[in-house]
């Protein structure tokens, strides 16, 4: 329905107070060192670019703080842009009110109407625009029909279930057949169940409305599933934007890798080391050589042998005869696998055991205080800069 496009977006908080009086004086001392001060006050989003296509799904993810939210609320027109442009279909709207911009938004909370019955709660917005009787009927039901909640028409909120509220929530802005779809969290007050149900839900109403949408949330699992391009942020920053697969397979820097994965990446003090132009990683002795197609974009970029940080999976590390040396400290029967907390080389590592082809007896052998070895291929090694700590290869 709509194309969304944000150029160098800011969102700066003005100082309050004597604050305000040292910021004006270049008084105050954060303003020489935090990238997040200016003269202006504290900066929550840092040069926001991004293109959102015509009936996209993006996902907004990073932990609380990050300015996730706070994005998601200048598109809606609750916050105030400080600086940079929003454009919906090509036509710039940051002056526009949030009622004129053709969007809907899903909060966290519901923000359902007590007193209304399910029905009056989808039918409210039609009628503030005064659409006609039978239209507002016909959406109504329509949307109830999606979502699977024509039984509770006639129900009020507080005899719903957490999900069941929610299922009105998005039907309250669908019915309005907006350009943009906004979605702030809707997920995170339910039980994990209902999370992983929902998801699914989404995914099938994602393919009935014709609609843009853009969501916000913490959770990695909620991207993952959802989104066609996932943009990662931190403390204001984009971090990466790309399909899940690319930010899974291919993590722009450490922050993204650690952040993108569960349970979350290893990372290891490693060296990178060239022999007779063929690059290798070394780990407490072990070498490992890398595929051709990492040799050649290293060759590419001209990379020096170096001390790197070396990030592998806990799926990709295997128990083998040849490696690193590890104690198995605790392990964790998870039904089809099994989680193993090692110490290796001074740190904790998570070792992923599947074991689908194994019997009880050697299951039962990965237990507590066991001495092990593990290895990893080099196709799935990630080399991270030491100082910068953006990945190497891509």
């Amino acid at each position: 329905m709509a194309t969304v496009t944000l150029k160098n977006v800011r969102k700066i908080y003005p100082f309050n107070g004597e604050d305000a009086k040292k910021a004006k004086k270049g008084q105050l001392d954060e303003q020489k060192v935090n990238p997040h001060i200016c003269d202006e006050g504290v900066i929550a989003v840092h040069e926001f670019n991004l293109e959102i296509k015509d009936k996209e799904f993006i996902v907004l993810v990073g932990p609380s703080g990050c300015g996730k939210s706070t994005t998601l609320r200048m598109i809606a027109g609750l916050e105030e842009i400080s600086d940079g442009d929003l454009l919906i279909d090509d036509v710039r709207v940051n002056d526009i009110a949030p009622k004129d911009r053709d969007i809907a938004m899903v909060f966290q909370n519901y923000a359902l109407y007590p007193h209304m019955t399910v029905y009056e709660n989808l039918a409210f917005a039609l009628k503030l625009r005064k659409t006609p009787k039978d239209e507002i009927d016909a959406k109504v039901k329509e949307a109830a029909e999606i979502l699977d909640i024509t039984q509770y028409l006639g129900r009020k909120p507080k005899a719903l279930s957490g999900g069941q509220r929610q299922r009105v929530a998005i039907g309250r802005a669908i019915v309005r057949d907006p350009k943009v779809m906004l979605m702030d969290e809707p997920l995170s007050n339910l039980d994990a169940k209902l999370r992983n149900q929902m998801r699914a839900e989404i995914i099938k109403l994602r393919q009935r409305i014709n609609t843009t949408f853009i969501y916000v949330t913490h959770d990695q699992t909620e991207a993952m599933t959802l989104g066609d391009r996932i943009v990662i942020m931190s403390e204001g920053f984009i971090q990466q934007i790309g399909t899940p697969q690319e930010v899974f397979n291919r993590p722009a820097n450490l922050y993204v890798a650690g952040f993108i994965g569960s349970p979350q990446m290893n990372f290891f003090d490693a060296k990178l080391v060239k022999k007779d132009g063929v690059y290798s990683v070394v780990l407490d002795g072990y070498e490992v050589v890398l595929p051709d197609d990492k040799q050649a974009l290293l060759n590419e970029k001209g990379i020096e042998e170096q001390d790197i940080t070396l990030g592998v999976r806990p799926e990709h590390i295997v128990l083998s005869d040849e490696g690193v040396s590890a104690n198995i400290e605790v392990s964790e029967m998870m039904g089809s696998s099994v989680h193993l907390h090692v110490k290796a080389v001074d740190q904790d590592v998570i070792v992923i055991v599947n074991t689908m082809n194994m019997n009880d007896a050697e299951v039962s052998e990965l237990c507590s205080g066991k001495e092990v070895k593990f290895s990893f291929g080099g196709n799935n090694c990630h080399l991270f800069d030491k100082e910068t700590t953006k990945n190497l290869i891509y």
